[in-house]
């Protein structure tokens, strides 16, 4: 039976070197199934988008400092396909070498991969990373749901997390790009985002929106405040709303959000006084 071998890569762009497998842990088994080591000239690496989209320019140029002086100890990883090598794994990595003007670096090399596969394993390389930001990971679950359809069981089981954190991850990337953005240069934090998604729509929630993106909520106590202020004026919801169906719905939204007792009060409070208001006016 005749053996089946991987498509050459050329010699001038390919320099294979020795490695220790235990010396580089992953976060994914798949990554290193059928992956060879070999050193890559960057400009023959495409890089496309990852699911990482927030960049520390100071971070990147430590990281390249630390690069300069002790060499890249954790290789990028690539996908070859189609006679191009696409980078998976290890942007930071790659700009970091690309500001000091290094010409190669070391790099896994998978191939026969599929675009799920890729985005699973990209996703769990990445979020095993602290400096990922909640934004890009929660993003990186909502793609993977858009690429694949996939059931959120499905996706718990392809990208290793938690249901609860699929969720969330699915809450976090359906809200709008202003709160998104705003949430990464005011590093606000990610159950301030999951509390002001489970409130009612109104006057409130556009309230805590427009104080969100203008970097004057970033923490749980600076929304505890706000809901307390709030909750002391009378809400109101549209007529064709009913105040069972309401209920129901804000019983379904904060199910998954472990949100603590006092954040709990205030929004029954919340949901309760719009109850009455609905009440009032049907």
């Amino acid at each position: 039976m005749s053996k089946n071998f991987a498509p050459r890569v050329s010699k001038k762009d390919r320099k294979v070197i020795s490695f220790d497998e235990k010396l580089f842990r992953f976060s994914d088994s798949k990554l290193l199934e059928g992956a060879k080591l070999a050193e890559l000239k960057l400009k023959n690496i495409q890089v496309k988008d990852q699911v990482r989209t927030k960049f520390n320019d100071d971070s990147i140029r430590e990281l390249a400092a630390n690069i300069k002086a002790n060499g890249l100890i954790q290789p990028l990883v690539v996908h070859f396909s189609n006679g191009v090598h696409t980078l998976i794994c290890g942007e930071r990595r790659f700009r970091a070498m690309s500001s000091i003007q290094q010409e190669s670096a070391p790099c896994f090399i998978i191939e026969n991969k599929s675009e799920e596969e890729l985005m699973a394993i990209q996703f769990s390389e990445n979020s095993s990373r602290e400096e990922l930001h909640y934004i890009d990971k929660a993003e990186g679950v909502y793609n993977y749901y858009l690429t694949t359809k996939a059931s959120e069981r499905k996706i718990v089981e392809a990208l290793g997390i938690s249901k609860s954190e699929v969720h969330r991850g699915l809450m976090i990337a359906k809200l709008s790009r202003d709160v998104k953005e705003a949430a990464k240069k005011h590093d606000v934090e990610k159950y301030v985002l999951l509390e002001y998604e489970a409130l009612p729509p109104g006057p409130i929630k556009r309230k805590i929106e427009d104080r969100i993106i203008k970097g004057e909520i970033t923490k749980r106590i600076d929304l505890k405040k706000v809901l307390k202020e709030e909750s002391k004026n009378e809400t109101r919801l549209p007529r064709n709303v009913t105040a069972n169906s309401f209920i129901k719905m804000m019983e379904e939204k904060t199910k998954d959000l472990e949100l603590d007792p006092e954040t709990i009060k205030l929004i029954k409070g919340l949901m309760s006084e719009a109850k009455d208001g609905l009440e009032d006016i049907t």
